[in-house]
């Protein structure tokens, strides 16, 4: 049955579901009023929810909210970030009013991490943060998920890439410096789908698939939830770093926002300009109320158009001194002069690349509803669509290279790599309270895909013939999961205890399509030898005789469309597979003092097999303010179909020289004269500690946690293997590189076991100064991975070097800060409002193969600084900076600049490499 067969019998099912409860139910009882602050000032986007329950509703920009209750409900429960918490009884009045305080310990009611509703970040058995997304967008200089959650999470870490193919468009991810598929992303609780794109070039994240967070508007988020604890027991794969969870926005009413930004530093080119990356955004949600019984549709919609950047400096090379000299060694050192340049019409600045952020133009739809349709019974749904056009280059390829067909580019030419993404997803489920039971069906369907158009290129062994564009194909990746979910809360059992179980099915579809047939194919190599005669041959294929396919200086030129060969109908991949999970939790407060979790978790896949997962937790209140808190669990991590399936020939570049590189499923020939193993899913245990306490009188609240993860057989993508002449095998590894155009092979495989270990800690205060409101945020993580073994099979002994080389070792170790720290302070001054932030981006290593490359950055404090004012009760503007200080990496030692191209690390990042960011918004509310 297809995916999307699925999904419609699915969305049938719980429409019936719907009507009936509809038929068969009395009206819910129906409560509204008003949140407000201590000043009588509306708090729009309170959260009002029934205890024991995740039935809630938010208020709208006038501070008002209506929300249906259960017969059984007797409590609800209001909060805002930043102010605090209150529990009221309900009445016999269909009215209540609630007051928050500004000035109170932040301790906000959480939805992921624990089953048993109503837990809030100092309460939960596990560390939860909570990133207020409206509050942050609207003061930060951040304009997407990643770079919001880079500045404001230390456990979070993302960068923007440059030269490494797709990696460039889609930004990898993590969790306390794991993989990017070691995070489970959910929507409003939901799974979120991955991903088409695989990282395979030189970048942190290297083999991973991740998912692609930027699809998701920050206009459309109220808070983001992120869970630092393993919690594969509780939600499956992927999870073995924790969980991010994004809650949409419900709130009534218009705001749109428009923003305007370029980088200005001085270290941009004088060639690029004075500023660069420029970058426009427009912005509009909208939210309306349904019915009187607290329905909800909020719609998003959301155009930004980001620039390039480039910090490359100018070349200085004499690239011509080679061009038709025989003798000439490739040594670039001698500088071309000034009239040399003017003699052939050329600037230096005409052979630069582009080292820096791509350019994208990115727009997107998101919206989230929700329905009251019954007595304690919600239809919800929520989804959207987004598209992403990139453009990002590679290497510049010179004149006198075999890459190079001068009649076609006399003086080299710069490729350039346009992606064509589009992401949809749609959530549909069925919310209902029976004997205090909740019952929970959804369905989420999710869809990624990624194209590839090359342009600025060539065939080269077309020679002269070839063209300057191709389609080089691409993959997608589609993903639909059911789960039904079912939990009560008994607050007269025990202290309280809550029970939870369900099940998950989840059908996933991976395919690779082919790009059209230069893209890929070497004619030189796969063509009729016709004549050679001086520096050309002629050879005859369905194209007819073509000549011109060795260089001047008689070197064969290379197949496929530079920068990105395209996939092959060999590549053409059409892979499914599905899993079926349940699960069972239990969550008691045995005394008021000591709560205890547990959770069990079973799945089984339909191409490798079954797993099965645990978890406990355990809280102990040491006081009314103060608690230790920690918890255990094994977790699995499910090799992605993307690793099972993936195949293709691409450029890398191993310390500035290009190697055409072929990565072969572990089912093929290949992988089986080296003895690559099949592919099996991640192991790791879990352990976390720490304690959590507040101080209500300095409103001040601390969590500190420690953690421990060791995860067994992960899944990387190897160092890159060669043929040769010494044995039959080795001939026969050449034979099919060549085949694929590539002279080297790379492969998945779970190929080692590693340990991490860290410390987080968050530090929170409010205080109330006068009218005006000043609240502080110190947050930092220090973490430490370390590779514990390599795993090779008796085939591959000898070969751990390359099995995991030494480039992969430190983008697992060290290429991304292991100490962050963020000290964030937002102070409300009647209409202004200064927003500050230093983040301390700790030291990184550059990811080489050659010892005498190494080099350690330094690390760096980046100070954001930003100033809003609210013209009217509808209108506000907001100026400010990232980077307001300039502060740049350390430069690359001579030896990692590639002959001056590259002044700051591709591969190992901390904050980029971009500089000061300026930047003007206005928002507007009705």
């Amino acid at each position: 049955m297809g995916l999307r067969l699925h999904f419609l019998l699915l969305l049938c099912c719980v429409a019936g579901l719907t009507l009936s409860a509809q038929l068969s139910s009395s009206g819910p009882r129906t409560i509204t009023g008003t949140v407000s602050d201590d000043t009588g000032e509306p708090l729009p986007g309170a959260y009002i929810t029934v205890k024991g329950s995740t039935l809630g509703t938010t208020t709208d920009v006038e501070g008002e909210y209506t929300i249906s209750l259960p017969k059984a409900a007797n409590t609800l429960v209001f909060s805002f970030l930043g102010f605090g918490t209150i529990e009221v009884q309900v009445g016999e009045s269909d009215r209540i009013d609630a007051v928050l305080s500004a000035g109170t310990v932040l301790d906000e009611i959480v939805l992921v991490g624990s089953r048993s509703a109503g837990r809030t970040k100092l309460t939960t058995p596990v560390p939860v943060d909570i990133v207020d997304v409206t509050e942050v967008a609207s003061a930060s200089a951040q304009t997407n998920v990643n770079q919001l959650l880079n500045y404001v999470a230390p456990s979070f870490s993302s960068n923007t890439q440059t030269i490494s193919d797709g990696t460039d468009h889609i930004d990898p991810a993590s969790l306390r410096g794991l993989g990017p598929d070691q995070v489970l992303v959910l929507i409003n609780g939901k799974r979120r789908h991955n991903t088409s794109l695989v990282n395979v070039n030189g970048t942190f994240g290297r083999g991973n698939v991740g998912t692609d967070l930027n699809s998701i508007p920050v206009a459309a988020i109220d808070r983001i939830e992120i869970l630092r604890d393993g919690a594969s027991a509780q939600y499956g794969s992927d999870a073995i770093a924790g969980v991010i969870n994004i809650i949409l926005k419900e709130s009534a009413g218009l705001r749109l926002n428009a923003e305007t930004g370029a980088y200005v530093s001085s270290e941009i080119p004088d060639y690029q300009g004075s500023t660069d990356g420029e970058f426009n955004q427009i912005s509009a949600n909208y939210g309306i109320q349904l019915n009187e019984n607290g329905g909800v549709l909020n719609f998003t919609g959301v155009f930004d158009d980001r620039n390039y950047t480039n910090r490359m400096k100018e070349f200085t090379g004499n690239i011509f001194s080679g061009y038709n000299n025989p003798d000439y060694d490739g040594d670039l050192s001698d500088d071309i002069t000034e009239s040399e340049l003017a003699r052939r019409g050329l600037q230096r600045s005409d052979f630069n690349m582009r080292v820096g952020q791509s350019a994208l133009r990115n727009g997107g739809v998101m919206y989230n509803f929700k329905l009251p349709v019954a007595a304690a019974t919600e239809i919800y749904s929520f989804g959207g669509l987004n598209y992403r056009r990139g453009n990002a280059t590679g290497f510049y390829r010179l004149p006198n290279q075999s890459r190079t067909v001068t009649d076609i580019y006399p003086n080299g030419f710069l490729p350039a790599i346009n992606s064509n993404i589009n992401d949809a997803s749609v959530a549909v489920g069925i919310l209902s309270v029976y004997n205090k039971w909740e019952v929970d069906f959804s369905n989420v369907y999710g869809r990624n895909s990624f194209g590839y158009l090359i342009n600025n290129t060539l065939n080269a062994s077309l020679g002269s013939a070839s063209p300057t564009s191709f389609d080089a194909g691409g993959f997608s990746f589609a993903q639909n999961t059911s789960n039904l979910d079912i939990r009560r809360y008994f607050d007269d059992a025990l202290s309280g205890l809550n029970i939870a179980f369900g099940a998950e099915y989840r059908l996933e579809n991976y395919r690779i399509t082919a790009g059209e047939e230069g893209s890929y194919t070497d004619y030189g190599a796969a063509s009729e030898f016709i004549s050679r005669g001086g520096d050309t041959i002629v050879i005859r294929d369905g194209m007819g005789p073509i000549s011109t396919v060795f260089d001047p200086l008689g070197r064969s030129r290379p197949g496929g469309a530079q920068v990105f060969p395209g996939f092959r109908p060999d590549n053409e991949v059409d892979a499914y597979r599905n899993s079926v999970g349940v699960y069972g939790d239990i969550e008691a407060d045995l005394t008021e003092r000591f709560l205890l979790g547990a959770a069990v978790r079973f799945e089984n896949y339909s191409d490798f097999g079954s797993t099965v997962n645990g978890k406990l937790t355990a809280r102990i209140n040491l006081s009314d303010n103060w608690t230790l808190r920690g918890g255990a669990s094994t977790g699995f991590r499910a090799p992605s179909l993307h690793q099972l399936n993936f195949n293709s020939t691409s450029t890398l570049f191993v310390d500035g020289v290009p190697f055409e590189v072929g990565v072969f499923s572990n089912d093929s020939r290949p992988a089986q004269l080296l003895g690559i193993p099949q592919l099996k899913q991640e192991r790791s245990v879990n352990y976390s500690a720490g304690f959590t306490g507040r101080i209500p009188d300095a409103n001040l609240s601390i969590t500190i946690d420690g953690y421990l993860i060791d995860i067994n057989d992960r899944v990387v993508l190897t160092g890159q293997f060669q043929g040769g002449d010494a044995t039959p095998q080795l001939q026969e590894i050449s034979r099919l590189l060549q085949q694929a155009n590539a002279n080297r092979a790379a492969f998945f495989a779970n190929a080692i076991d590693s340990r991490t270990r860290g410390i987080d800690v968050v530090v929170t205060h409010n205080a109330r100064l006068g009218n005006n409101n000043l609240r502080t945020s110190l947050a930092a993580t220090f973490a430490q991975t370390t590779l514990e073994e390599v795993n090779t099979s008796s085939v591959l002994e000898g070969f751990e070097d390359t099995y995991f080389d030494r480039t992969s070792q430190i983008f697992l170790e060290s290429a991304v800060p292991r100490t962050k720290a963020n000290l964030t302070l937002n102070y409300d001054l009647d209409k202004f409002t200064i927003f500050l932030r230093n983040v301390y981006f700790g030291p990184v290593d550059e990811a080489t193969n050659s010892l005498d490359n190494d080099q350690v950055f330094s690390g760096k404090v980046i100070t954001d600084l930003s100033f809003g004012y609210t013209i009217s009760e509808r209108l506000g503007l907001t100026v400010g900076s990232n980077n307001l200080l300039d502060v740049y990496p350390d430069l690359n030692s001579p030896e990692n600049q590639s002959d001056g191209r590259f002044l700051y690390s591709r591969r190992s990042q901390q904050f980029g490499a971009n500089g000061r960011y300026l930047f003007a918004r206005v928002r507007f509310s009705l």
